[in-house]
């Protein structure tokens, strides 16, 4: 039975110390983010407990507090009411929000990206389907507005991300859309950039991005110093100006040149080191995941399919899920004979949370079942990078495999899978991974994923 997110929503807060300690709430596909004034307010034994929280990850004044999806976006809506209505400030203007640590900048950067993850899932799939029916010849009078629809978002992809990225660094998230709309603009083809004549689309999201953050900062800039009987003509005219300038005559030619390394490096890397290169991004994922800092390579993912139609590091990333899944498995079947209390309620945990791992969601057995055992975390790593080694391997001898959109791992991303060689071989590379990182996470973490037991009348 599904939690009453109200419920949730006040049992959080009441063990977070209460709205009023609440400085900022956030959320990604899987977790509710709350930034807090006092962090040692929290009942940190009491919020893990609480049914429907699969996990909580401190990180200085930010509690992570996994939720799983669907119920986040639930929860996230009530605390946030809950918490605007007990709070007499904006959270912008509390003492002490802001930091300079990377992790919060990445936090931040993927705060701007993660709301248009639902959009990319949609047209991916969409795109997928058109891709079918093209390859095969059905529906021939359908698939011009498939194309039409899947691929709208992904034209005008660099305005959203102008807009969520000065909503999330304090400016008029329309002015952020405004100036990011420069990037995709037909009309730029006219405009000559060192010597040379932009593109639309020239830097893509990475353009967009510092486009928004710039115009973020002439806003704020212009607004401190103008009177206000004409803010409302000055600031707006002054940051698009200025900001669009600095985007035509500076940003778009960088960012361009960023987003072709990007890609440049991503295609050498697999060509050259592919077994490699899949063998530490898989191996190293599940850290990123449990550190709540996976959400920083969205930029990258956009970046590539901006560039190719798919991004290639999603399918080696993925492996890692697929480590964690041989992992709990492996513990499960360990313990199948112990029938004290808490090897049965591990049990039930994992018959709960493998449908969601299967489905690419690892937190719930990443914070229920491998990370407190300790070793099969480790061993669930080794899995992530032997999947992640077999997808690379493929891609060294030719055939790579990318999705044409970010979210889903695990099964869930079968069907938005395709590659240079089709979306045969992308399947067939990609399952083999997946069975792979199954087959070494069960194996490691049955041989050495728990304690050796020492022997009869040996010392202690």
């Amino acid at each position: 039975m599904r939690n009453d997110p109200a419920s949730t929503a006040n049992a959080v807060l009441h063990r977070v110390g209460g709205p009023a300690n609440v400085v900022s709430v956030a959320h990604c596909m899987t977790r509710l983010r709350l930034t807090l004034a006092d962090p040692a307010a929290v009942d940190e034994e009491g919020l893990r407990a609480l049914p429907g929280v699969l996990g909580v990850v401190s990180d200085g004044p930010t509690r992570q507090v996994v939720l799983g999806p669907g119920a986040v976006d639930e929860v996230t809506a009530e605390v946030e009411a809950r918490v605007a209505a007990g709070r007499p400030e904006p959270a912008a203007t509390r003492p002490g929000e802001r930091t300079t640590t990377v992790r919060t900048a990445l936090r931040r950067v993927a705060n701007v990206f993660v709301p248009l993850i639902p959009a990319l899932i949609g047209c991916g799939i969409l795109s997928g389907v058109n891709g079918l029916l093209l390859n095969t010849g059905l529906l021939p009078a359908l698939t011009p507005a498939l194309s039409a629809i899947a691929s709208a978002f992904l034209a005008l992809i660099a305005v959203f991300v102008g807009h969520n990225t000065a909503k999330e660094f304090g400016g008029t998230p329309v002015l952020g859309g405004a100036v990011a709309a420069v990037v995709v603009y037909p009309g730029v083809a006219k405009v000559t950039a060192f010597g040379t004549h932009l593109a639309p689309g020239q830097g893509g999201v990475l353009g967009a991005l510092a486009a928004a953050l710039l115009a973020t900062r002439v806003e704020k800039w212009v607004r401190g110093r103008v009177p206000d009987a004409l803010d409302v003509l000055l600031t707006p005219t002054v940051t698009v100006l200025v900001s669009g300038l600095v985007t035509l005559y500076g940003l778009m030619y960088t960012a361009g040149a960023v987003a072709t390394a990007v890609g440049t490096a991503a295609n050498w890397l697999l060509a050259t080191a592919g077994a490699a290169a899949g063998l530490l991004l898989g191996g190293l994922f599940l850290p990123l995941v449990m550190l709540g800092l996976h959400q920083a390579l969205i930029p990258v993912h956009t970046t590539l399919i901006e560039q190719q139609g798919y991004t290639v590091l999603l399918p080696l990333l993925a492996m890692a899920g697929a480590g964690q899944v041989g992992a709990a498995l492996a513990v499960y079947v360990r313990l199948r004979h112990d029938a004290s209390l808490p090897t049965l309620s591990l049990r039930t945990t994992i018959r709960s949370a493998l449908p969601a791992g299967l489905l690419g969601v690892g937190e719930p057995l990443i914070y229920g079942v491998s990370l407190p055992l300790g070793r099969p975390f480790l061993t669930a790593c080794a899995g992530g990078a032997a999947g992640g080694a077999f997808v690379g391997f493929f891609a060294m001898l030719g055939t790579k495999v990318g999705a044409t959109a970010i979210g889903p791992s695990g099964w869930a991303l079968f069907p938005l899978l395709t590659g240079n060689r089709g979306a045969g071989a992308a399947v067939a590379v990609y399952g083999g991974g997946l069975l792979t990182g199954y087959l070494v996470g069960f194996l490691a973490t049955y041989v050495f994923g728990f304690p050796r037991r020492p022997r009869v009348g040996a010392p202690a």
